[in-house]
């Protein structure tokens, strides 16, 4: 940053910011809470080198990648963003199981609404119809990795890993 205020990196650090400063860019002295939780997951050499070996144009999607994980570890020290993206799979599974029982059911009415005559074929779609909708309560939940006390489950209490 040169002659104006040191980046947030440099603040925490305690150093003055060079003209050429690394972390300038990507850490503004505006949001210094960004670069802090970096610092303590992944350490300020580590960061250094990291941004030094990756390409201009792609270092402000490593930089928001470092940020989104390092607030995930500092929620769930064990699965980090492993945990957050299974139980955002887990959902996205339980949905489609839904979704699918849904829309057999659905198929099970338009049919029962269709005046056809009953055929052998007919009765039989509609039992596996039938069927395959009250398999869809049989499935087996999947689990749930992020199950460390500092991971919090509903997702609308979930404060944004991104901040």
């Amino acid at each position: 940053m040169g002659g104006s205020s040191p980046c947030a990196s440099c603040k925490l650090l305690r150093r003055r910011c060079a003209k050429d400063c690394i972390f300038a860019p990507y850490f503004p002295s505006d949001d210094p809470h960004k670069f802090a939780i970096v610092h303590k997951v992944f350490g300020a050499s580590n960061v250094s080198k990291m941004l030094q070996e990756i390409p201009i144009h792609q270092r402000v999607d490593a930089v928001s990648s470092l940020v989104y994980e390092a607030n995930a570890r500092v929620r769930d020290p064990v699965y980090g963003c492993v945990g957050a993206i299974s139980y955002l799979q887990n959902q996205v599974s339980q949905l489609q199981i839904q979704l699918a029982a849904t829309q057999a059911e659905m198929n099970c009415i338009q049919m029962q609404q269709e005046p056809t005559l009953p055929t052998q074929l007919d009765q039989d779609e509609k039992a596996l119809l039938l069927a395959s909708s009250n398999n869809f309560n049989n499935i087996p939940q999947y689990f749930n990795f992020a199950s460390s006390s500092n991971a919090i489950q509903d997702p609308l209490k979930r404060e944004s890993l991104w901040t």
